[in-house]
């Protein structure tokens, strides 16, 4: 399989809907149309409940872990790379939804993950332990995807790996601006509790 199939196959996994999937599946409703109107884990939970949100994560998550064991054995690093921002492009901006998706982080991981397990343990643990202490799953998201180019100079991987942590980490952030904007103004909504 040539290089430029692995991308297009790679997009096209990550266009796959998995939060809007769920949500309509689980609740019958389209998740578009409540909440944040994100498609993406946190807005499927507060939704959906927490069952769905588990699976909309774990749907997502799997998304960028099934792209790299395949882009793996199709090239290097510089193809697992690109494979690797294929999927989350492909996720943030989805075909099957009009170029309007998620905000990567749950995919990103699963893309580390799937790297370096170390790297992906380590990121999910950033997550969870910022979400704990703050109670804003956007803190949690920020603070994990900015710790993942660290993780990766760290544990000395391959550069293209860490070309790849960079620019997704600044997508990342890109993508919660409205968050950020919230976050400063304090109208960002916290995690409610019931849900640990």
């Amino acid at each position: 399989m040539s290089v430029f199939l692995v991308i297009i196959a790679s997009y096209l996994i990550g266009s796959i809907p998995v939060s809007y999937l769920v949500a309509r599946l689980w609740k019958g409703i389209d998740i578009r149309n409540y909440g944040s109107g994100n498609v993406g884990m946190t807005n499927v939970w507060r939704n959906a409940g927490p069952v769905a949100g588990v699976l909309a994560w774990a749907g997502d998550l799997g998304k960028g872990v099934l792209t790299i064991l395949l882009a793996k054995h199709f090239g290097g690093p510089e193809v697992v790379a690109a494979a690797g921002i294929a999927v989350l492009v492909g996720h943030s901006w989805p075909v099957f939804l009009r170029f309007k998706g998620g905000k990567m982080v749950a995919t990103f991981v699963g893309v580390i993950a799937a790297i370096a397990l170390p790297v992906g343990l380590i990121a999910a643990v950033v997550w969870l332990a910022v979400v704990g202490l703050s109670g804003y799953v956007s803190v949690g998201s920020i603070a994990a995807v900015l710790a993942i180019p660290l993780l990766i100079w760290a544990f000395h991987l391959e550069w293209p790996y860490l070309v790849l942590g960079i620019l997704v980490a600044a997508l990342v952030i890109y993508k919660h601006k409205p968050n950020i904007k919230r976050l400063a103004g304090g109208a960002e909504p916290k995690i409610k509790r019931k849900f640990w």
